[in-house]
């Protein structure tokens, strides 16, 4: 695989999407050919699990019942888009992928990180991130960042919820050299400064 694995991370309202948007600019720049996706998500089935995941309803979601889902969604992702990218030298920037599981279900819904870790084995085997950058807010810093917004089951938590997630976060980026944690809550041209110095030395030789 010539093609370089990239995932932004971070709970909700720290402007993971904004710096997707600076980083395909950047690649593209740096003449990168890059696909951006996104999870839960990234195909049409995979979308349709993420509406599942994502909608509110009275009937209560199993906290099993969402993990077992959203690696159902990652192994269509997996299978569809991102191996064949990589197989093929391009690049992916996934928006979210399994340390979102490790913080959201693992500690968020608190199943612990054994379940995640088993299903992460089975549905990706030793595929790994060649870089992950997690956008690190606090919690009630990004809760006021949403204030206003309509949100969806997940940004409907608590405050307590996305402390434990970020808590989780901050865990795994200890033990996962690969993780990048970037302030969040600098400026966003600060923000993109730290995420572009972390990709430069993946860039090819000779780009900007």
């Amino acid at each position: 695989m010539n093609g370089k694995f990239i995932t932004l991370e971070g709970i909700d309202g720290v402007g993971k999407s904004t710096q997707m948007g600076r980083v395909q600019r950047l690649l593209a720049d740096a003449g990168v050919n890059a696909i951006l996706t996104r999870e839960p998500g990234g195909t049409p089935l995979a979308e349709e699990v993420r509406a599942l995941l994502l909608a509110k309803r009275a009937e209560p979601v199993a906290s099993m019942t969402e993990l077992l889902l959203i690696f159902a969604a990652r192994s269509q992702h997996l299978q569809q888009v991102i191996l064949p990218a990589l197989q093929a030298g391009t690049w992916v920037v996934c928006e979210r992928f399994t340390d979102a599981t490790y913080a959201y279900q693992g500690g968020g819904r608190q199943l612990g990180e054994a379940a995640v870790a088993f299903l992460e084995e089975l549905v990706q085997g030793e595929l790994q991130p060649h870089l992950t950058i997690y956008i690190d807010v606090e919690a009630k810093t990004a809760a006021s960042r949403m204030s206003g917004r309509i949100g969806d089951r997940f940004e409907s938590e608590r405050t307590a919820f996305f402390s434990r997630v970020r808590a989780a976060y901050l865990a795994r980026a200890r033990c996962q050299e690969r993780i990048l944690v970037v302030d969040g809550a600098k400026a966003e041209d600060e923000v993109a400064a730290a995420i572009a110095a972390a990709l430069r030395p993946l860039l090819p030789t000779g780009s900007n």
